[in-house]
């Protein structure tokens, strides 16, 4: 038995902010042509002051229950993947549940920042083979607008507000996900990080006046390590299900840089019409970008059942992972 996804759902705000809203609200010494062309965005969707993440998620998991025809109460479990929860506790999960009237679920957040969505499907895939669950809804979610530094050029340029999801349900057919593969490196952590905030540098006036609540990133250093264990972790997917990548219909990598996308794609010698790519339109949503990238490719009609699809992600941690999977 496989654990296969059979309902995709994802949504994105209503606002959109461009490159050239950047400069004239913000007034980010920067271009929409030197954005484009150090990563490949050229608008990102930014969340409503009344919008939390348990609203986004609320909604991309609704769209991913009705695609699948699933009632709320036949879901057994929702692990939502998120570094922006609405607070410290309640979970995020708990908050969707009861959004969603899924009375019967059992509900955590899970933290791997833009790894998460495949940290927390790899969860839901083991409960679905422990035959423990049935129908488990699996949700990255992000408004990573409220930690970013609207004065930092290196990282407000990036990221933007989105949520993404995934039901999950047992299959006895070729159809599912063949494996999962996760990895961490701790002493890396310093890379990509909110450092104040937290237990290790609780809210202070010095953590507000000096930004450290907002999201910290070593770019050169991150791209070095992002593009190398992407790779890996891809040829670790296919040694492990015995297959080359002209097997794979689609890859589906985390949508941080386009940068970094292209020199995945060059190292595993694999072309761009087979990659899937939203990021000029949304930026990097952390553990929202797969599950978006994935909805709109299965909604468009552009993958379709019976495909091989690999999915690639790095974050903050350092976490990497990969799914491979037959939708």
């Amino acid at each position: 038995m496989k654990a296969k996804i059979v309902g995709t759902g994802a949504y994105v705000p209503r606002t959109v902010l461009t490159n050239h809203d950047l400069q004239q609200k913000y007034k980010v010494d920067t271009t929409d042509r030197w954005i484009v062309e150090r990563t490949g965005i050229r608008e990102r969707h930014i969340a409503s002051k009344d919008e939390a993440t348990s609203d986004l998620a609320y909604k991309a998991a609704y769209a991913a229950i009705g695609a699948a025809n699933v009632a709320p109460d036949e879901i057994d479990l929702i692990i939502v993947a998120t570094a922006t929860p609405d607070m410290f506790f309640p979970s995020t999960a708990c908050i969707v549940q009861d959004k969603l009237k899924a009375t019967r679920a059992a509900a955590f957040d899970l933290s791997a920042a833009c790894s998460g969505f495949l940290y927390a499907l790899s969860v839901g895939e083991q409960a679905i083979r422990s035959r423990t669950y049935k129908k488990v809804l699996v949700i990255g979610a992000e408004v990573m607008s409220r930690i970013t530094d609207w004065t930092d050029r290196g990282t407000c340029i990036l990221f933007g507000d989105a949520a993404g999801a995934v039901l999950l349900a047992p299959s006895y057919a070729s159809s599912g996900i063949l494996s999962t593969h996760l990895h961490s490196d701790g002493s890396l952590w310093d890379l990509i990080c909110v450092p104040g905030g937290g237990t290790a540098m609780p809210p202070s006036e010095k953590v507000i006046t000096e930004r450290l609540n907002t999201i910290k990133m070593k770019g050169n250093e991150t791209f070095k390590v992002a593009v190398r264990c992407m790779e890996e972790v891809a040829k670790e997917a296919l040694r492990a299900n015995n297959l080359s990548l002209s097997e794979v219909d689609y890859l589906i990598p985390h949508q941080a840089n386009m940068r970094i996308i292209k020199a995945v794609a060059e190292r595993l010698n694999l072309p761009m019409e087979k990659i899937i790519v939203n990021l000029d339109r949304y930026g990097n949503t952390s553990a929202a970008s797969i599950p978006l990238a994935l909805d709109e490719a299965v909604r468009s009609g552009r993958i379709k059942k019976g495909e091989m699809i690999l999915m690639l992600a790095f974050g903050s941690g350092l976490t990497w992972a990969s799914a491979l999977l037959k939708f």
